[in-house]
C-alpha cells in the first residue's frame, strides 16, 4: 500500500511540477510558493470539513501540531526557499542531482530512529533507481551558462535535500496514525507564516498582489496547487504510514522519470536515448521495491 501510494505521489509531482513551472515563468517562484499553499489550505479545508466535519484540525494533539508546525517550517519554508535559490544559482541540473540524496538521507534517518531495516533487495532497488534518475537530469538538458555561484548553489541544493529529508522524519514524528490531510494542513500553515516573513523581509508583496491579476498563471497554480499541496504532499504523508521513509521518497522521485513522455507529447521536446534508458532502468529499480 505504501508503495502504491507513493507511485500516485509521484505522478502527482508530475503535474505539480508541469503546472508551477509554466506559472513560475510568468510571475516568479515565489509568488507561486506562496499562492499555492493558500489554495493549498483551501482544498485540504473544504475536504476536512467535508470528511471529518470541521475545517481545521482541532482534534489534534499538542504533541502532532508541535512536530507538525516544525516540520512544515523546515521542509516547506527552509527546504524549498534553498531548492530554489540553488536552482538560480547554480541551475535546475546540477541541483535535481544534489536533490536526489532525499532518499538515501531519509533512509538513514528512518533507520536511526524508526529502526527501519531495509532488505538487500530493498538497498539494490534504491540504488538503481536514484542512479537511473541522476543519470537522466544529467543528459535531460545542456546547460551552458555560466552561474558565478556555483559553490553557494551547490550548498543550497544540500542544505533543501536535508531540510526536506528531516521536514519528512518529523512529519512521520508528529503524524503517527493521524489523518494524513488534517497533519498536511498544519504543514501548510507554518508554511504559510514562514512564507510571509520572508515576502515581508524582501518586500515581494507588490509581487504577490500583480500575480493575483495574472489569469492564466492563477489556472496553472490552481492546477499545481490541487496535485501539490493538496493531493501531493498529503499522499507522501500517508505513504509514510505504510513503508519506510527511504523507499517513499525513492519512489515519489519518480516524478523526473515521468515528466519525460508529458515533455515529449505536450511541449515537443526532444526525448535522447539516455533518457528512455535511464527510465527503463528506473522502473526496473522500483519494481524491486515493490517486490
Amino acid at each position: 500500500m505504501g508503495e502504491l501510494i507513493s507511485l500516485g505521489t509521484a505522478f502527482c509531482w508530475t503535474f505539480t511540477v508541469l503546472s508551477f513551472e509554466a506559472a513560475g515563468k510568468k510571475v516568479g517562484s515565489l509568488s507561486v510558493n506562496f499562492i499555492r499553499l493558500l489554495f493549498g489550505f483551501v482544498f485540504i479545508s473544504i475536504f476536512l470539513y467535508i470528511t471529518r466535519g470541521y475545517m481545521i484540525p482541532i482534534d489534534a494533539s499538542s504533541h502532532t501540531w508541535n512536530w507538525m508546525l516544525l516540520s512544515g517550517v523546515i521542509g516547506f519554508v527552509i527546504g524549498d526557499y534553498f531548492l530554489f535559490q540553488a536552482f538560480v544559482d547554480v541551475g535546475g541540473r546540477i541541483s535535481l542531482v544534489i536533490y536526489s540524496m532525499v532518499p538515501p538521507i531519509t533512509a538513514i534517518l528512518g533507520l536511526l530512529y524508526f529502526d527501519e531495516y531495509l532488505s538487500v533487495q530493498n538497498i539494490i532497488g534504491m540504488t538503481i533507481t536514484i542512479a537511473a534518475i541522476i543519470l537522466v537530469v544529467i543528459y535531460k538538458e545542456e546547460d551552458h551558462e555560466r552561474h558565478p555561484h556555483r559553490m553557494r548553489g551547490a550548498l543550497f541544493a544540500m542544505i533543501g535535500a536535508v531540510a526536506q529529508a528531516v521536514g519528512l522524519l518529523f512529519s512521520k514524528i508528529g503524524m503517527g496514525d493521524y489523518s494524513a490531510f488534517a497533519a498536511t494542513q498544519i504543514r501548510i500553515i507554518a508554511a504559510i507564516v514562514g512564507f510571509a516573513l520572508i515576502i515581508t523581509m524582501q518586500r515581494r508583496w507588490p509581487n504577490i498582489k500583480q500575480a493575483f491579476f495574472n489569469k492564466r498563471a492563477l489556472v496553472f497554480i490552481i492546477i499545481g496547487s490541487i496535485f501539490g499541496p493538496f493531493l501531493g504532499v498529503s499522499s507522501s504523508l500517508l505513504a509514510l504510514q505504510y513503508t519506510s521513509l527511504g523507499i517513499a521518497t525513492t519512489i515519489s522521485q519518480m516524478n523526473i522519470i515521468f515528466i519525460i513522455p508529458f515533455s515529449l507529447i505536450l511541449f515537443k521536446e526532444r526525448v535522447n536515448a539516455i533518457e528512455i534508458i535511464g527510465s527503463i532502468v528506473a522502473l526496473i529499480g522500483v519494481s524491486l521495491l515493490f517486490l
